[in-house]
């Protein structure tokens, strides 16, 4: 894993080429690493990305989102209309920097 540290988030990116096992990986090592920060997901690399591949993210979503932290996975290939609304999905890095400084923006207000 390829690991980016910014002012406010992190980012994760996979070194391998297995989305399942990039999904299982951070379901183990996000608890014990990076449970107090903001993560970005890295998957641009997979273009042809599923549906159903990108909800093997949807539980460490949900645990992230529930502890107050942003979690924004970054990718292109699919389309943002088949999304759950439970995870935010976006196409670039600088717009899930965006999404971060907007999510942390509602936090301090109390939303």
């Amino acid at each position: 894993m390829i690991v980016t540290e910014k002012e406010n988030y992190t980012i994760l990116a996979d070194e391998e080429n297995g989305i399942k096992s990039f999904a299982s990986f951070l379901d183990f090592i996000i608890p014990k690493a990076h449970s107090d920060n903001n993560l970005v997901i890295d998957l641009l690399k997979y273009e042809e990305l599923t549906l159903d591949e990108l909800l093997y993210f949807l539980p460490i979503s949900n645990q992230q989102r529930a502890a107050q932290k942003s979690f924004v996975i970054v990718n292109k290939g699919v389309h943002i209309d088949h999304v759950p609304e439970e995870m935010m999905v976006v196409p670039t890095l600088g717009e899930a920097k965006d999404v971060i400084d907007l999510e942390e923006m509602q936090r301090d207000l109390g939303f």
